[in-house]
């Protein structure tokens, strides 16, 4: 509608001040689906190849992304700036799912599942962005305001093949056997429907007081509508739940810039944060919206061909929705997280083509108001200590063979916390990528070499009761055009 508008108005405007840019993205994926493996320190006795699946499961996925950025320059001191963003995914699967296991005899009981998940997001943003003077003092305003769709469908049907068996459809941890049937029998179905719908309005000067001294103030105020249905039928005993409700919150943002000399800039800021969720819990309640409050300082460094970037932040934040770890559907809050950290970035080009990008982090992420599924003190899930990387890659800025680039680094994640109550380790590891580019006029090409060495490894946890390995060594390749 923008767009039409001005157009209508103002016919012809010069093409040097107005850009509109379109982008669309298919993905389209058909692959084996593999839930994980059961969470117990026993899985690292096991390959880590082991597949707890069926080899007829499948994931078939499809998603449509749409983007469309308007930006018109209005004189020197005016400038809009609008983006469209719309994504329209859908999942299908159907699978066995190990869903619990007997260390003793090895034997793993399995649900199959049938999913049909499907999502769609929508999203405007514009903003009006002005730069002028008040005397001495320059002024760079931003008034705009977002609004967002956001609804899921979710259909669930697993099947069991003998609901008063000790263990039903079962496979054998130590010596999996394959070619258990799809049951006939249906005992369950789930289906739940979530959307939310969001509008804010946002404000923000940047004041520049004096040569080295910025400051930064704004705000922002959302509206948010949430609804969420559930219909649960296990056995013939049926529950369903549904729950809406309205919120609204204002968010502040400070931030302050000064630079004593002119390659070193000390910063500080705060700002507060406002989400809702489209979780629901067992009783069909939503979870209410997830509030931050975040606090950081740091230093900014220009160093002939480096920049550095070293940062301390405390972010807290309610009702952060997790698993529900008595029924998988479902999620409930967790009271109150804090996460504490320090960050340290160093990028450069210390010779024309060949670029340098390094971090370290450290980050204590754990639970500050807990309750009795969720231990006070305890650490976040998937949340590592501490992180590092190494990056660099050289581009052929000359000659024949100008364009032709390779890339190579070095991936640490530390430990990470795979369960709340925290009583199981998943151990870092180092993981190597490389890669290889072509970038010639409106043309990129390239291929990616992710976990080069073939590194056996775990990466995550899912519900409490899975863990999932890391990816084994993997090509991707690429095609890219501009026009």
């Amino acid at each position: 509608m923008i767009l039409f508008l001005y157009f209508l108005l103002f016919p012809d405007k010069s093409s040097e001040d107005t850009s509109l840019i379109f982008e669309y993205e298919y993905l389209d994926a058909s692959q084996t689906f593999d839930r994980g493996i059961p969470l117990d320190p026993v899985v690292f006795d096991l390959p880590i190849e082991l597949f707890l699946g069926e080899p007829d499961d499948f994931i078939d996925a499809n998603t449509h992304s749409f983007y469309l950025t308007f930006d018109h320059r209005f004189n020197k001191n005016i400038k809009l700036r609008s983006g469209f963003a719309a994504s329209i995914s859908n999942d299908d699967y159907a699978a066995f799912l190990p869903n619990d296991f007997d260390l003793e005899s090895g034997q793993v009981s399995r649900i199959f599942r049938e999913t049909d998940f499907s999502r769609d997001n929508l999203a405007w943003q514009t903003d009006l962005i002005s730069e002028f003077k008040t005397g001495s003092v320059e002024h760079q305003l931003v008034a705009g305001f977002e609004l967002a769709h956001d609804s899921a469908v979710t259909d669930n049907a697993p099947e069991f093949e003998d609901p008063e068996a000790d263990v039903s459809l079962p496979i054998n941890l130590f010596n999996p056997q394959y070619g258990t049937p799809i049951p006939d029998s249906r005992n369950t179905f789930f289906n739940s429907e979530d959307t939310s719908n969001t509008l804010g309005f946002y404000l923000q000067d940047q004041v520049t007081l004096l040569s080295n001294l910025k400051l930064l103030v704004g705000g922002r105020y959302d509206f948010a509508n949430s609804e969420s249905k559930f219909f649960e039928d296990f056995q013939g005993e049926i529950s369903e739940g549904s729950d809406e409700f309205d919120n609204e919150a204002f968010s502040p943002r400070v931030g302050i810039v000064y630079q004593p000399i002119e390659p070193v800039s000390l910063y500080t800021s705060f700002s507060r944060s406002f989400v809702p969720n489209n979780s629901t819990t067992s009783e069909g309640e939503l979870i209410e919206p997830e509030r931050g409050t975040q606090y950081e300082v740091g230093v900014k460094g220009e160093f002939s061909d480096f920049s550095t970037t070293l940062a301390a932040y405390e972010i807290t934040k309610t009702n952060v929705p997790r698993t529900d770890p008595e029924d998988d559907n479902f999620s409930i809050p967790v009271g109150e997280v804090k996460s504490r950290g320090i960050e340290f970035d160093v990028a450069g080009e210390p010779v024309s083509g060949l670029n340098i990008i390094a971090s370290l982090f450290f980050n204590d992420a754990f639970i500050s108001v807990g309750d009795e599924f969720n231990p006070e003190d305890d650490t976040l899930i998937n949340a590592p200590g501490s992180g590092a990387s190494l990056w660099t890659s050289y581009e052929i800025q000359k000659g024949e063979y100008k364009g032709f680039g390779a890339g190579a680094g070095l991936f640490y994640v530390g430990d990470v916390e795979a369960e709340i109550p925290n009583d199981f380790v998943i151990p870092s590891y180092v993981r190597a990528d490389a890669s290889l580019f072509y970038n010639r006029d409106q043309w990129k090409l390239g291929l990616n070499f992710k976990n080069l060495f073939g590194k056996e490894y775990f990466e995550s946890s899912q519900n409490d009761i899975l863990i999932y390995p890391g990816a084994p060594f993997t090509v991707l390749g690429s095609v890219s055009v501009k026009f």
